[in-house]
């Protein structure tokens, strides 16, 4: 999602014409859910997925006709029977794609997406709302709200201020339920209005590999500041959901093959806080095989030596140690598993902020505080 919105401001910033593609409903299965994303291009190009295959094939075409006119149109697909009859499509569902053409004109359409990187970047939250009734839509005039907490919306609803207000008011509910729906609104007059209803949440899963004394402060302080935290120990006795109500999942796996477990991609955040050096390594040699956003690993310098000579042995670069943040955290003097907490959930801020990290990393030994 992030690759779509990022070349649509991209190509907003240099007045260049698009259409974004977003899946508005779906009925039963398909191969990806409301709210996915596909923005083409002029030249025929497109960022994102929403399935490939006949359906976006059909996507491309239907988007001829918005580059044309400068009109957004609706298209509905069977995902059975004929409109899938000679494909390997078996989804079996009724899908709904809105179709909008881009404008260059409209401001408020561009900050209202670079509104959207930054809460993907930074943390926060927020409801892009967007009229999907095709004859609200005038030229050069989105029909379109984004809504932040405590802030001024972005864009309007013409016609429907006190489905603004309503909006506005349930955006704590909308928020907490985070799926994407088509909801039937009605204007200022009395008429029936279809919305697309996006929450837009900051939530790169982090993973923490053990369940101590410095996992149990880290989590509270990550799930705060928009991390979506997973942890994971070897002792059923640490790998304890009832110890860490604010993790959305606990997971009792060995160590030993855990990445084949759990899923890391290049926006995960990984923390290794194991309770000794030899699990220490044995986690590290499997995350420097991943395209993980973060690695960071507690413990000493010495330690940090320790493991790294071994790993080089083994045949690891210092190209991928490199990759790792050791000693973990920003070096602010951090002693207690509190402080200690603090010092790596900034350094988690600081790398989705996309900032330079400075020396990070406090020498403290922490066998005892885990």
């Amino acid at each position: 999602m992030n690759d779509v919105f990022t070349k649509a401001v991209e190509l907003l910033g240099k007045k260049e014409f698009s259409v974004l593609a977003t899946i508005v409903k779906l009925t039963g299965s398909g191969p990806r859910g409301a709210g996915t994303k596909f923005l083409i291009l002029q030249d025929g190009s497109y960022v994102g997925t929403i399935g490939g295959g006949l359906l976006e094939a059909r996507v491309l075409e239907a988007a001829k006709k918005v580059f044309a006119n400068r009109a957004p149109t609706r298209l509905s697909l069977n995902l059975m029977g004929k409109d899938v009859a000679e494909t390997d499509m078996i989804c079996g569902g009724d899908v709904d794609i809105f179709l909008e053409p881009l404008s260059v004109e409209e401001q408020n359409q561009m900050q209202g997406f670079s509104k959207v990187l930054d809460i993907q970047k930074r943390g926060g939250a927020g409801l892009l709302v967007t009229v999907v009734h095709l004859d609200r839509w005038q030229k050069d005039r989105i029909p379109r709200l984004f809504l932040l907490p405590g802030t001024e919306p972005i864009g309007n609803l013409p016609g429907m201020k006190a489905a603004a207000e309503e909006l506005t008011k349930n955006m704590p509910l909308w928020l907490k339920q985070r799926e994407p729906r088509l909801v039937v609104s009605t204007d200022d007059h009395g008429g029936s209005v279809e919305l697309f209803v996006e929450p837009i949440l900051s939530d790169p899963v982090l993973y923490i590999f053990g369940g101590g004394h410095v996992s149990a402060q880290i989590i509270p302080l990550a799930s705060r500041v928009g991390f979506k935290v997973e942890v994971i120990d070897d002792r059923p006795e640490f790998a304890d959901a009832r110890k860490f109500p604010d993790a959305a999942r606990v997971h009792q796996y060995p160590f030993e093959g855990v990445l084949g477990k759990v899923r890391v991609d290049e926006s995960s955040y990984l923390v290794i806080v194991t309770r000794g050096h030899m699990h220490d390594k044995t986690v590290l040699e499997q995350c420097l095989r991943t395209k993980a956003k973060y690695i960071g690993m507690i413990g000493s310098r010495r330690k940090k030596a320790m493991i790294y000579e071994k790993l080089l042995e083994e045949g690891f670069t210092k190209a991928d140690l490199d990759r790792v943040h050791a000693p973990i955290g920003l070096d602010i003097g951090a002693e207690t598993p509190e402080e200690i907490a603090v010092s790596i959930v900034a350094e988690l801020i600081q790398v989705r902020a996309g900032k330079e990290a400075g020396p990070h990393g406090s020498e403290v030994a922490l066998g005892k505080a885990r």
